[in-house]
């Protein structure tokens, strides 16, 4: 008897298992059972390793958590963004295939190429942003700037004659660089590199004088003596260096750039699952693990809504747009 009942016991423990599995299950599922036991893909349009491929396989993983179900990253590098980007545009409308897109491949392109396979507001449907990350604006030890004042005044003293390095022409670095130069009122001569590893090299060796870099290793180059560290282009002061002051708070009021990046599915992806997916992401972007994760890139998440994230598209498409024609950029 005692036997017999243990079994019972067991069995019943087993059936509570079962269900607490399959009620789990259910609340992870979306609109129709979706996604269900097929293996959702989010396209990294650049090569692996860099911030955005970090960034997506971070969600990826969350999100597979989540789910029970295989969330894997596909990097298709090539044209700027451009390869992965339109890749996504042509998948199936499903939920199955998204994007990692990017502030340039989204925001940049369009104005920056006369020719790209992609429309953004045609060919995708905006999930949400995910997350942000400011650049630093370093200044050559041998500019004589000490902060941004300073480097203003440098600037102005000498037209044409101090000079900027960045990634490239369109980059961000070389972007926001223009757009500094604009708000006070002055010019200054770019040395595009190909990756920013030889320009910093430039920028300590006093080749050029100042450049707009990514946070993380801005901050790093700062910290080994190699430049100064001026301020951040964020509105707010990064936790990353909260003792460095923004580019607005330093004599360019309301300046403000970021380099951002967004989660979108293909145009046609049924409203349902564009939202659920909105909620799913927002929460992983809400956890204070993912949130102390994203920080160490240098990041900050940026969770919103599929509309409000169209709308910020198009605001920084307008924006870009701007700053490449007053200054007439443009990729051979």
């Amino acid at each position: 008897m005692k036997h017999t009942s243990f079994l019972r016991r067991i069995v019943l423990l087993a059936a509570c298992c079962s269900l607490a599995g399959l009620a789990s299950a259910q609340s992870a599922a979306g609109p129709g059972g979706y996604p269900g036991t097929g293996r959702v893909t989010i396209v990294v349009p650049f090569a692996p390793g860099g911030a955005t491929d970090i960034v997506a396989r971070l969600v990826a993983d969350e999100l597979g958590k989540r789910w029970g179900t295989a969330v894997v990253v596909d990097n298709k590098a090539g044209a700027g963004g451009g390869i992965g980007t339109e890749f996504v545009a042509r998948a199936k409308p499903d939920g199955y295939t998204l994007l990692l897109g990017t502030q340039t491949a989204l925001s940049v392109n369009p104005t920056l190429l006369k020719k790209i396979g992609y429309s953004v507001d045609k060919d995708f449907a905006p999930v949400t942003q995910l997350a942000s990350t400011p650049l630093v604006l370093l200044a050559g030890n041998k500019s004589g700037a000490t902060d941004v004042k300073s480097l203003v005044a440098v600037i102005k003293a000498k037209p044409d004659a101090v000079s900027y390095g960045s990634s490239g022409n369109g980059t961000s670095q070389h972007l926001t660089a223009l757009m500094f130069l604009n708000r006070i009122g002055a010019t200054a001569v770019h040395v595009p590199y190909k990756g920013s590893s030889q320009s910093l090299v430039d920028l300590a060796g006093g080749q050029i004088d100042m450049q707009f870099d990514n946070m993380t290793t801005a901050l790093a180059f700062a910290k080994n003596n190699q430049a100064k560290a001026l301020a951040v282009t964020s509105a707010a002061r990064s936790p990353l260096a909260p003792d460095l002051p923004t580019v607005a708070e330093s004599s360019v009021a309301g300046f403000e750039a970021a380099t951002w990046l967004g989660l979108l599915a293909p145009a046609a992806t049924p409203a349902p699952v564009v939202n659920w997916l909105n909620a799913e992401v927002v929460a992983v972007l809400r956890s204070p693990a993912v949130v102390e994760r994203l920080a160490a890139q240098g990041f900050t998440p940026r969770p919103m809504t599929p509309e409000a994230f169209r709308r910020f598209i198009q605001d920084e498409t307008r924006k870009f747009a701007e700053i490449i024609k007053a200054n007439r950029v443009s990729i051979e």
